[in-house]
């Protein structure tokens, strides 16, 4: 990536002057100044910050959502705030989770058991799919 312009002095007489730490470095020709461009970093697809938001705000904790995406729970509980994403209250429940082939939603769900006194999410995850069950309170 060449920068178009010097982070100081705004000029545009820029050349290549080297590599350090295996990144590139600039000098600018107008004010003397030598610099690197900063890293672009490492960005997760909206789709999976979507999905954790979802997760978050059906009860799930940042750790069980850092290990059925793969992202970090800091990077989680860091869009929860970026977001202003406040959870509902909760009664005494923790739902619980499977992640199924496409074959094996289909086999638990054909399976009218499975669906009794329950209320229950499913969504996709590439080529898996994640049922989310809250069973409801018996008296």
């Amino acid at each position: 990536m060449n920068p178009k312009k010097c982070p100081k002095c705004a000029g545009q007489h820029i050349v290549k002057s080297g590599i350090v730490k295996d990144r590139q470095r600039f000098y600018c020709k107008e004010c003397a100044y030598y610099f690197t461009v900063d890293k672009l970093g490492k960005k997760i697809d909206d789709y999976y910050v979507t999905k954790a938001l979802q997760l978050y705000l059906e009860g799930l904790s940042f750790r069980e959502i850092e290990r059925i995406i793969g992202v970090s729970h800091t990077a989680i509980s860091g869009w929860v705030k970026e977001y202003g994403i406040s959870r509902p209250g909760q009664a005494q429940y923790h739902p619980s989770y499977k992640v199924f082939s496409q074959e094996e939603l289909v086999e638990f769900v054909q399976n009218n058991e499975n669906l009794k006194g329950a209320g229950f999410i499913i969504t996709e995850f590439g080529d898996k799919f994640m049922l989310i069950k809250w069973e409801r309170f018996k008296k």
